[in-house]
């Protein structure tokens, strides 16, 4: 929006030729690394100016969170934290990003649209927890089919409309971020990469899903993989860069630079108020709209391989929750008695029930992280 006002507008028609440095400064708003730059400001000033409103609100509602019976004595504490707190980190990414991007880009919009239709699906779950008092909220099912249709949603947009390439961008391989497949048997490719769309979506939101447990984690997580998402997506959208690191060229990601950048913000100030002791959880509303962003995002830059690495954290968490529900099915069967690998799943329980205390291991997966963001970035150089 102020890209149209300011730049489009104000400074073509006064800039050139006044001698004022206001209106000639206003040149800087056609750069998308100024924009992605006050996009990450605006959120993170969104989030710590309406933060505490927000959650004052959600307090009058009694919108408090309900703890799983079997969790420790430590969760329990936290019974009656007012949770839906994701409501503010998707008004200030969607507000700053509104504000700050081009508004023309269809990939922008499929990334908003997959953040709000993920976080849809999440405040369906919150509010059936907190109006019924179930702690489980929607049934596995219920959230697979919403997060199916989305899923499905967007790959018809980039089959029909948006002429995206199908090919697989897989890191170490620089032939394979060449795009230019015939669009006549574009369907011999967009077809079976349905599947794959599905794969990442469902993986990345219930992964960071997942992840959320602990004061501060999820948040940090996000912080630190979204920032190594904005500087990919812009090298991506980049011509000169795309092509000295041998990825796949996506000019229209430039603008999903903006909404990183705005993601980025939000993470950082919804954390002021997350951080141990949290005075507000995001709920399912915000994890799973993260997890949506974070998958649709690489799908639309071509990064789907370096997702893992990106947020490696996120899959540590889920591949933590598949190996101890397989491993004890299979015990079972085989032998009758079901068996862990781990005390407790996702992998932040194990050792919180190994006697770590809570901001210990929030803080090491945060190192974690950064570790497995600089390793995602460096990926860009081994071609």
């Amino acid at each position: 929006m102020l890209y149209y006002l300011l730049y489009q507008i104000i400074f073509k028609q006064y800039g050139a030729m006044s001698e004022s440095y206001f209106f000639k400064g206003l040149n800087v708003i056609q750069y998308v690394t100024f924009r992605t730059a006050w996009a990450t400001i605006t959120a993170l000033l969104i989030s710590l100016l309406f933060g505490g409103k927000v959650i004052r609100k959600l307090a009058e509602l009694k919108v408090g969170q309900e703890i799983r019976e079997e969790l420790s004595a430590e969760h329990h504490a936290k019974k009656g934290t007012p949770t839906m707190g994701g409501v503010l980190i998707l008004s200030a990414v969607f507000l700053s990003t509104i504000l700050w991007a081009r508004l023309d880009s269809l990939y922008l919009w499929l990334a908003l649209g997959a953040t709000l239709a993920f976080g849809a699906i999440g405040f369906a779950d919150d509010y059936i927890k907190i109006v019924k008092k179930r702690s489980l909220g929607l049934t596995g099912w219920q959230k697979i089919v919403g997060q199916l249709l989305t899923a499905i949603i967007i790959w018809g947009c980039l089959y029909w409309v948006a002429n995206y390439p199908w090919n697989l961008s897989i890191p170490f391989f620089k032939a394979t971020a060449i795009s230019d497949y015939p669009t006549s048997v574009s369907w011999i490719y967009s077809v079976p990469y349905l599947f794959f769309i599905i794969f990442v979506l469902l993986g990345s939101s219930n992964a960071v899903n997942l992840t959320d447990g602990m004061d501060g984690l999820a948040s940090s997580i996000t912080f630190i993989a979204m920032s190594a998402l904005t500087a990919l997506c812009y090298v991506s959208s980049d011509g000169r860069w795309s092509s000295y690191l041998d990825i796949t060229h996506k000019p229209e990601a430039a603008e999903l630079t903006v909404f990183c950048g705005a993601m980025v913000g939000a993470s950082l100030g919804f954390l002021w108020y997350n951080a141990p002791p949290a005075q507000v959880f995001m709920g399912d509303v915000g994890s799973l709209a993260i997890g949506g962003a974070l998958g649709t995002v690489a799908i639309l830059t071509k990064q789907e391989f370096l997702l893992p690495f990106i947020g490696g954290v996120f899959i540590l968490e889920a591949a933590s929750v598949m190996l101890q529900v397989g491993y004890f099915k299979f015990t079972k069967r085989s032998t009758g008695t079901g068996k862990r690998i781990f005390r407790q799943a996702p992998l932040h329980h194990h050792y919180q029930l190994s006697g770590w205390k809570e901001p210990k291991i929030v803080f090491r997966f945060v190192i974690i992280g950064i570790l497995f963001a600089l390793l995602s970035l460096s990926t860009l150089k081994l071609r």
